[in-house]
């Protein structure tokens, strides 16, 4: 099999597993919010605070690209459910921030057997490998957030030229 041949088929097989780990993921996570009692989204954007830190509630509504009242009703949710706090900003206190607390989910002994079977998989991978593994779900994660805004910005014409600008600019990116 030619170095070609043998590249497409790579790329072939990248992008069916990449498919395959999207759906999984996503189901995955369904699965865990309906576990603990929430909707996929709450779940999600508490864990945007929790990755991020407090912020206020608009800057969760550009994060998750959700319509501000969306973000007010998600808010008084979680905060019921007890995963989230408001509290006044210290350097401003006119302000409030939202506060995750996922002591709920973090003392669950699922998250913490889920923690440890991953921590075990990455331990069969040299650094070097860990580091493309790295740089990889980065850039995805990056790519991901960019299609998502341009998606939910202004519709789908205008993210296929963002996704199009995206796609020429990582054209090089070939380390």
């Amino acid at each position: 099999m030619s170095t070609q041949r043998t590249r497409s088929r790579l790329i072939a097989d990248l992008r069916r597993v990449g498919r395959e780990h999207s759906d999984a993921t996503v189901l995955f996570h369904s699965a865990l919010a309906a576990a603990v009692g929430l909707h996929p989204t709450d779940y999600k954007a508490l864990g945007v605070v929790d990755r991020l830190g407090p912020m206020s509630a608009g800057e969760l509504a550009r994060h998750t690209g959700l319509a501000p009242a969306s973000v007010t009703n998600l808010v008084d949710r979680l905060e019921a459910r007890g995963f989230l706090r408001r509290e006044a900003d210290p350097k401003d206190r006119r302000r409030v921030l939202l506060r995750a607390d996922v002591s709920q989910l973090t003392g669950n002994e699922f998250f913490a057997s889920w923690q440890r079977a991953t921590t075990r998989m990455w331990e069969r991978y040299s650094d070097t490998e860990l580091a493309v593994i790295l740089d990889f779900l980065g850039d995805t994660a990056e790519r991901l957030r960019a299609r998502t805004d341009a998606i939910a910005g202004s519709g789908m014409a205008d993210a296929k030229t963002d996704a199009a600008r995206q796609d020429s600019r990582h054209a090089g990116h070939a380390d």
